[in-house]
């Protein structure tokens, strides 16, 4: 099921990228965290954290940070298997979308 043919080919799961992905996820709890305190005038998700504005704050934006770092991260370990993704992709192009082949300048030029 997850060879599927019939699908258009996805990037691998590295190591690396699922350690970012936990970053990002770490980012997004900080941020939920820090936001709560904004909305319910005290710490709504733990009991007694964010007790200040300035942690509120802190925590929000230390989230925010957290997330574009990983974000960032994830894409360039996405970039690195970009060759190998246009030839799976291209691949699965001419198999099953032959109309739709995009052909090298050399042949257009005949």
């Amino acid at each position: 099921m997850l060879n599927n043919s019939l699908r258009p080919p996805r990037p691998k799961l590295t190591g690396r990228i699922f350690a970012y992905a936990m970053a990002d996820v770490f980012g997004l709890s900080c941020v939920g965290i820090g936001a709560s305190w904004f909305a319910a005038g005290k710490g709504a998700i733990l009991t007694h954290f964010p007790s200040s504005t300035a942690e509120a704050v802190a925590c929000t934006v230390g989230g925010i940070v957290v997330m574009l770092w990983s974000v960032a991260r994830i894409l360039g370990e996405l970039a690195k298997q970009r060759p190998e993704m246009q030839a799976k992709y291209d691949q699965y192009i001419s198999t099953h979308h032959p109309d739709k082949r995009q052909r090298p300048a050399a042949d257009e030029q005949k």
